[in-house]
C-alpha cells in the first residue's frame, strides 16, 4: 500500500505529483489568509500610533490640535480670498484637509509596506498583505482622531444632520480598498525602485493644489471639468460632501469605483507576478 503522503505511483511505475498552486492562487491565499489574522494587524497597527507618540501626553490628539490650528489659520484667510462666507468654508476646509492628510497618508506609507518591514519579512514567514492591512488600519486610527473635529463643527456650524451621513460608511469602504491596493502597489514598486517614494511625495504636493481641497470646485467656473475628471477629487468628495451637507458630484462615485475595480485588478495581477520576488527585492 503506498502512503498518502507519497506522490501515486501508476501502473507503470512513473510518480505522479499533485499539482502545485498557480500564482494567482498563492496571491489571493496571502490576501485571505493576511486578512483572516485580524489578531493581529489591527494590534500592530496601534502599536505603531502608541510607538509615534512615546512619551506624549495627548499622543495622537497632537493631530487633531494641529488640524484645528491649521483649519482656522487657513480658514479665515482662504475664505476672504474665495468669496465663500466664513461658516460655509470652515466646514469645507476642514473635513477636504482631514480626508486629504487620510489618502495622503495611505499612498506615501504605502511605498514603505515593505521595505518598513524588511527584517519582519526577511525573518518570519507571514501573508506579505498583513503589512498592507496594518499600513491602511493605522491610517484609519489617525482618521478616527481628526474625525472628532466633525461632531462639533456640526453643532456650531449648524450642519444639516439627516440620513445622508450614512453615505460615509460605503465611502469609507471604498477608500479603505483603494489604500489597499495603492499600498500593495506601490509597495512593490518601491521595494524594486528605490527612487519611487520621494517621486511618489513630490507628485501628491503638486496634486494637493490640483485638487479642489482647499479651493472650492465653483472657482473654477466653466473649467470645472478639469477637477470632476481628477481621482482625488472624487475621493474627497464622496467622504467630504454628505459629512458638510452638500450633494456629491455626479461624476464622483462613478470615477471612484471605476478607479477602484482597475486599480484592483491591476494590482492582483502585479501580486500574483512578483509576489515571490518581494523578499529578495528588499
Amino acid at each position: 500500500m503506498v502512503s498518502l503522503a507519497n506522490p501515486k505511483i501508476e501502473s507503470g511505475g512513473a510518480a505522479e505529483w499533485p499539482a502545485q498552486p498557480g500564482a494567482a492562487a498563492l496571491a489571493w491565499r496571502d490576501l485571505v489568509e493576511g486578512f483572516a489574522r485580524v489578531w493581529m494587524w489591527p494590534v500592530l497597527a496601534l502599536q505603531d500610533v502608541r510607538l509615534r507618540y512615546r512619551g506624549s501626553v495627548l499622543g495622537p490628539f497632537w493631530l487633531t490640535i494641529s488640524m484645528l490650528l491649521m483649519v482656522g489659520g487657513m480658514g479665515i484667510v482662504y475664505s476672504q480670498l474665495f468669496g465663500m462666507e466664513v461658516r460655509s468654508y470652515l466646514p469645507f476646509l476642514a473635513v477636504g484637509l482631514i480626508v486629504w492628510q487620510f489618502l495622503s497618508g495611505m499612498i506615501t506609507e504605502g511605498c514603505e509596506t515593505f521595505l518598513r518591514e524588511a527584517t519582519v519579512i526577511q525573518q518570519v514567514r507571514i501573508p506579505f498583505s498583513i503589512h498592507a492591512y496594518r499600513g491602511v488600519f493605522r491610517n484609519v486610527i489617525v482618521l478616527a482622531h481628526n474625525l472628532i473635529l466633525v461632531p462639533f463643527g456640526i453643532a456650531i456650524f449648524s450642519l444639516p444632520v439627516g440620513w445622508h451621513l450614512l453615505a460615509v460608511v460605503p465611502a469609507l469602504v471604498v477608500l479603505v480598498i483603494n489604500g489597499l491596493w495603492i499600498s500593495l502597489l506601490l509597495g512593490m514598486i518601491s521595494a524594486r525602485f528605490r527612487d519611487v517614494p520621494p517621486i511618489v511625495a513630490s507628485v501628491l504636493q503638486a496634486l494637493f493644489f490640483l485638487t479642489p481641497v482647499i479651493w472650492p470646485l465653483a472657482a473654477l467656473k466653466e473649467w470645472r471639468i478639469i477637477a470632476t475628471a481628477n481621482p482625488f477629487f472624487a475621493a474627497v468628495d464622496v467622504l467630504r460632501a454628505p459629512l458638510i451637507g452638500v450633494a456629491t458630484a455626479d461624476s464622483s462615485w462613478p470615477m471612484l469605483l471605476a478607479m477602484t475595480a482597475i486599480g484592483c485588478t491591476v494590482t492582483f495581477v502585479a501580486f500574483a507576478r512578483f509576489r515571490a520576488r518581494i523578499a529578495y527585492w528588499i
